[in-house]
């Protein structure tokens, strides 16, 4: 039984904390965070013990593996000190705001020993990755151009924009993982930022873009993004090679579709959100997670990949802002 904390009682630590409440093989042992009672209350609902101080959490011997779902700023410096402490870490995207963050605790990073994740839970949406295990089983002949979707029901508030860190590093950065997990490294980056949004235009951030994105032996992911879209959490990837095409569409509540006198074959909304629409894949990280830290095994997502998401998210934001193509490596 892992014995788990969180750090971050938000939105994000209580999808964490519910996902492993439910797990057989994981105990939810304690959540820190600073502000109000928000740690006191996401405990009590799962019988967990509460603090406000990180520094609690990694002193504490209760304590196995920590998830991070604290500010992105706070994500180096929380990582490192877990793994300090002999704490396994599961944590959320992206890893820093800016890869001068990273480098500068490069060093660091790198002589970490313990097992690290990152939250880029696409990769264990079950849809996704049977389209992954197809590509590599060759169903399609070599993969030559991947599309993949991601727009939002409706844009976050205009002060959580503010602090995301953009776009690229906030929303794409998923999209991002996504392609070098199907691609491996991209050599190009060619973004187009769209202002649809006026609010998120004044604070000086793009609410839609288009990504290119190439690798070495010419196959190219293309990446569309929107804060808004009015039929819900619309979640999509299609791979193409030679051989075939692989798809894999959206989500509904049910399977039904309705045909009358209006309409043929309408179907529900896509699901609302994403603690909806990833509600497994949340469950699959995290039991890849516990099999990672109880069998030694590599994790993945890694640092590494990680690091990688964040840089191609730079490229992308000067591309977008300078109109240019990026070349990488």
């Amino acid at each position: 039984m892992l014995r788990i904390a969180i750090i971050g009682a938000g939105r994000i630590g209580h999808v964490h904390a519910a996902t492993i409440a439910a797990h057989p093989g994981a105990q939810l042992a304690l959540v820190c965070d600073p502000f109000g009672d928000a740690a006191e209350n996401l405990a009590a609902t799962y019988g967990a013990r509460a603090c406000k101080e990180a520094d609690d959490v990694f002193a504490d011997p209760q304590v196995d593996a920590v998830v991070i779902g604290s500010p992105t700023p706070l994500h180096v410096p929380h990582l490192l000190a877990a793994a300090r402490a002999g704490k396994a870490v599961l944590c959320e995207k992206p890893i820093a705001l800016s890869m001068e963050d990273v480098d500068a605790a490069s060093a660091e990073l790198e002589a970490v020993t313990t097992p690290v994740m990152f939250g880029f839970n696409r990769r264990f949406d079950p849809s996704f990755a049977a389209v992954r295990t197809a590509v590599e089983a060759g169903r399609i002949g070599p993969l030559e151009q991947l599309t993949i979707i991601s727009r939002d029901p409706a844009a976050p508030p205009v002060e959580y924009v503010k602090v995301s860190g953009g776009i690229f590093r906030d929303m794409t950065i998923h999209d991002f993982d996504t392609a070098r997990y199907f691609l491996g490294d991209i050599t190009e980056v060619h973004a187009v930022g769209q202002n649809l949004d006026p609010e998120i235009a004044a604070v000086g951030d793009f609410d839609a873009a288009v990504v290119t994105l190439r690798t070495a032996s010419g196959a190219v992911a293309t990446i569309i993004n929107n804060r808004h879209c009015a039929a819900g959490y619309d979640q999509r990837l299609e791979a193409s090679g030679p051989a075939g095409a692989l798809l894999a569409d959206n989500i509904r509540a049910t399977t039904v579709r309705l045909s009358n006198a209006e309409v043929t074959d309408a179907q529900e909304p896509y699901l609302d959100f994403f603690l909806e629409r990833y509600a497994e894949a949340y469950r699959l990280e995290l039991s890849a997670f516990i099999e990672a830290v109880e069998s030694g095994s590599p994790v993945s997502p890694s640092i590494t990949d990680a690091i990688e998401a964040l840089r191609l998210a730079e490229a992308a934001t000067e591309s977008a802002r300078t109109g240019a193509p990026v070349r990488l490596g």
